[in-house]
């Protein structure tokens, strides 16, 4: 059984890492960083089937692909934290000539990152791409991915998902951060989404949901429920609901704190309600 306390460590620091990032450069996204702390700590922590070290192949191991990459921030403190590269090198978030950049870039070689990710819309197709390849290569290892709810008003997502059913792509199990919350309002206000189980279901996917994403115990849970329906003839959908924002109270239930930096006050604020649990960069 995992250790929840150590995880939800871990989780209170990814939260401290996000906002000591974005601030630093008054730069960056926040809200959705936040809201995905939970889900970026259970996979790395917990479920992924990881190499020892980093080839961009992937062979013999599980792969993750971060679809709505502006969300970089939880990514970037999470594969520090998880010895894919120097904590310190979070220091250099969106710097010039930094492997860090707003949305995950792969010419500069950053462990961790195998797609240039952030134009929305495009990583459930590259993990499609991916679930293939282990299939020709009899790798039996798992892909992941995950998506922004708003980002669903992307067409090509769905295109995405009608040949991820039709062609029984059953080793993917693609995550949707169901939030609520995009960067122009609700989602609801924006574009409405409908029945996104139904639709889903519609599409020839099993669907399933996570009630409380950003509860630790919850999303390894849900993890651990959609990997055992993998293999099966269809891939797997999780809806995850999380707070946008989570963890930070003034950042929580708005869509404001999407793409918006704290200043030097609400930086202490934030941090203050995140005690430092395994030590800043």
């Amino acid at each position: 059984m995992p250790n929840t306390t150590q995880l939800e460590d871990f989780v209170t620091q990814v939260r401290r890492d996000i906002l000591r990032q974005v601030h630093k450069v008054n730069s960056g996204h926040p809200g959705g960083s936040l809201g995905c702390a939970e889900f970026f700590v259970a996979l790395y922590q917990e479920i992924l089937e990881r190499n020892d070290g980093f080839e961009m192949d992937g062979i013999g191991e599980d792969l993750f692909f971060l679809s709505n990459g502006h969300i970089s921030p939880v990514y970037y403190s999470v594969l520090a934290r998880s010895g894919y590269f120097p904590v310190e090198e979070l220091n250099t978030f969106r710097l010039i000539d930094s492997r860090l950049q707003g949305h995950p870039t792969t010419h500069e070689g950053l462990p961790g990152v195998r797609i240039a990710s952030g134009s929305l819309g495009q990583g459930m197709s590259v993990a499609i791409g991916a679930a293939l390849s282990k299939k020709l290569n009899n790798d039996d290892h798992l892909i992941y991915s995950l998506h922004g709810d708003g980002e669903l008003q992307e067409g090509q997502v769905w295109e995405a998902a009608m040949y991820a059913a039709g062609k029984k792509v059953d080793n993917l199990i693609s995550t949707i951060d169901y939030n609520g919350q995009q960067i122009d309002g609700s989602t609801d206000d924006v574009l409405p989404l409908g029945d996104l189980k139904a639709k889903f279901e519609a599409f020839g996917w099993d669907v399933m949901e996570i009630k409380d994403g950003n509860n630790i115990t919850a999303v390894i849970d849900g993890l651990k429920e959609a990997k055992s329906r993998t293999g099966k003839g269809k891939p797997v959908c999780i809806l995850m609901h999380t707070v946008m924002g989570n963890g930070v109270d003034f950042m929580m239930h708005t869509h404001a704190w999407h793409g918006k930096a704290p200043n030097d006050e609400q930086l202490e604020n934030g941090l203050a309600q995140n005690p430092e649990t395994l030590g800043d960069y």
